[in-house]
């Protein structure tokens, strides 16, 4: 569900506006993470959604926490009790926001974030990698992440259809989880500084990041994009799944046979949509940077 939020739609919220807008982000965290909670104190694993929160490293009480965003102010009562926060600051017309100086000197990810952005939102999506990265991290391998997930067609099985595809993994954190006998079979061979050049928006594991990406542009970015781009990392990790060698159909997901024609076109429809999607996203994030470039001292 995406949020109906505008970014820098409201630039002053009072405070019963600023509060519902923080109880309903409350509300809709609420619901997305209630089941990863509920395995966590039974100390369950889930070999699809527990990446959420293992890949990526905010906590669901951090994803919870609502923050209005670069240039939209607070007023009222609470709003002075939020001025004490970090990256918070209260100016003279009473008006809490966030500190921009404080936060640019402290998160300097801002400069690579954006021309990250801007490089694939430049690019055309190529489609037809098929997930094939899921499949080289454990080809000839006995040591598979998901251990207590037995392999759709075995290992050998596999072996034989990492050998009879054209691996074109461009993203770096999935190329370096590759058994070393994988990385010959790819077309390329990308490395952490060559990211801003590979990257590109039919990529699963680009539109993926997008999360990432907000939250550590967090207080910066208005929790309901944040939250937009959870959702949308969480129905890709979904196909990533699907699409790999694990058979997930215990644990209720049927899987996308990318190494027969139908699962292949299958998976390039998933694709372009969620780049198409990513591209949305991406944009508001890209925004939210040149938001925070305008509030910058000079």
């Amino acid at each position: 569900m995406t949020s109906e939020i505008t970014e820098a739609a409201e630039a002053v919220l009072g405070e019963d506006r600023w509060r519902e807008r923080a109880a309903r982000h409350a509300e809709r965290v609420d619901a997305l993470t209630a089941d990863h909670l509920r395995r966590r104190r039974a100390g369950e694993r889930h070999p699809v959604e527990d990446f959420l929160f293992t890949y990526y490293n905010l906590k669901p009480a951090q994803l919870r926490r609502w923050h209005p965003g670069v240039g939209t102010f607070l007023t009222g009562e609470g709003a002075r009790e939020r001025s004490s926060e970090r990256f918070y600051t209260e100016h003279d017309d009473g008006r809490v926001g966030l500190d921009v100086p404080a936060f640019l000197a402290a998160r300097p990810v801002l400069d690579f974030v954006e021309r990250l952005l801007s490089s694939v939102a430049s690019r055309p999506a190529h489609l037809g990698c098929f997930g094939l990265h899921e499949w080289a991290m454990v080809y000839r391998t006995s040591k598979v992440r998901h251990g207590q997930v037995p392999l759709r067609l075995g290992h050998q099985g596999t072996d034989r259809v990492v050998e009879s595809h054209r691996i074109q993994c461009s993203h770096f954190d999935a190329f370096r989880f590759f058994t070393e006998p994988a990385r010959p079979h790819n077309t390329l061979q990308p490395t952490r500084e060559a990211q801003v050049e590979l990257d590109q928006p039919g990529c699963l594991h680009v539109n993926m990041d997008l999360y990432k990406w907000a939250y550590k542009l967090t207080p910066a970015v208005p929790s309901e994009l944040v939250v937009d781009c959870f959702e949308l990392s969480r129905e890709i990790r979904t196909l990533d799944m699907r699409a790999s060698p694990y058979d997930l159909r215990e644990w209720g997901y049927e899987p996308v046979r990318i190494e027969t024609a139908q699962g292949k076109a299958a998976y390039m429809e998933y694709q372009r949509d969620f780049a198409e999607r990513g591209a949305v996203l991406r944009e508001r994030l890209l925004k939210v940077c040149g938001e925070l470039r305008t509030h910058a001292p000079a």
